[in-house]
């Protein structure tokens, strides 16, 4: 049962025919998030990596310029999920890759989102390198992938929530997210800045239902509607209300102890080839290092 969950698991970070990325070299160089982080112990976790991110992708759908933006100049709406599994890999290579590695691939997304640029149906102008939306897509994903962690595999001191939040400043910086959150409470500030801006649209909801229908390998795919309804459950209140993402959202008895239960195994498993593994070897220490039970 841990083989085929620990394959399942890998194959999240897996793009068929994408990059490959070797997480062992250069040896011996750091990362930019140090190996005693809060990132690497965060980061590892498959199953919170995965809801997550779908937390971060309905935050970012709720700003119109950036919904446009990513509906309209990426493939979430043909292949929804590689979608994710990319925006996984870029955040496995930011938080364990080499330095040197993180960096090129950084300044790759940089020229990237230097072209894309456009206007809102509601005809407000937008670029893709704007630093306020630099800034709202790396807070809700520092958001999302925290929360989940949080929330699904153990519970995190305040002052190691907010080292999560700062210890992302230096590769926010290179994304070119110059007042990305470098705490909880400057999240609550952005958060509360931008609830204004933000807006119901039915492409929430189309990019859940595309989420629900496509498959995810193993044995997590039978928890694929509830890690969902549990992604929907961690986006605060206020943004909910604003998106009209009601009850019929939200997980079902038992399926959060399921889920939970899910991402606790998977937080004492180690995956051989995965990236926190292989980041680990680069480093000269014991692949399954990472994977050490963080909590007393």
């Amino acid at each position: 049962m841990k083989a085929r969950f620990a394959d399942a698991a890998k194959s999240l970070f897996e793009i068929q025919g994408g990059p490959r990325v070797d997480f062992r070299q250069p040896a011996g160089e750091p990362a930019l998030a140090a190996a005693d982080s809060v990132s690497w112990r965060v980061f590892k976790n498959p199953v919170s990596l995965f809801v997550g991110g779908v937390t971060a992708v309905i935050l970012e759908l709720a700003e119109p310029r950036v919904r446009t933006g990513v509906w309209e100049h990426s493939s979430f709406r043909a292949d929804p999920l590689t979608r994710l599994k990319r925006t996984g890999l870029a955040a496995m290579v930011t938080v364990y890759g080499a330095r040197s590695v993180a960096e090129a691939m950084i300044a790759g997304v940089g020229r990237q989102h230097a072209r894309v640029a456009g206007k809102t149906p509601g005809g407000e102008a937008y670029r893709a390198d704007e630093v306020a939306l630099l800034d709202w897509v790396q807070a809700t994903a520092s958001f999302g992938f925290l929360a989940a962690y949080d929330a699904l595999v153990e519970p995190l001191s305040a002052a190691d929530r907010d080292r999560f939040y700062a210890e992302a400043a230096p590769a926010a910086r290179l994304y070119g997210a110059l007042g990305a959150p470098t705490s909880e409470a400057a999240w609550k500030a952005q958060l509360a800045a931008m609830l204004p801006r933000l807006e119901r649209s039915a492409i929430v909801l189309e990019f859940l239902n595309l989420m629900r229908g496509v498959r995810i390998a193993g044995p997590l795919s039978r928890l694929q509607h509830p890690l969902i309804r549990a992604a929907v459950g961690l986006v605060p209140g206020e943004v909910r209300a604003v998106l009209g993402l009601g009850g019929e959202w939200s997980p079902r008895p038992l399926e959060l102890p399921l889920i939970r239960a899910a991402a606790r195994l998977a937080d004492r498993a180690p995956i051989p080839g995965a990236p926190p593994y292989e980041a680990c070897e680069r480093l000269g220490l014991p692949g399954a290092w990472v994977y050490r039970k963080s909590s007393p």
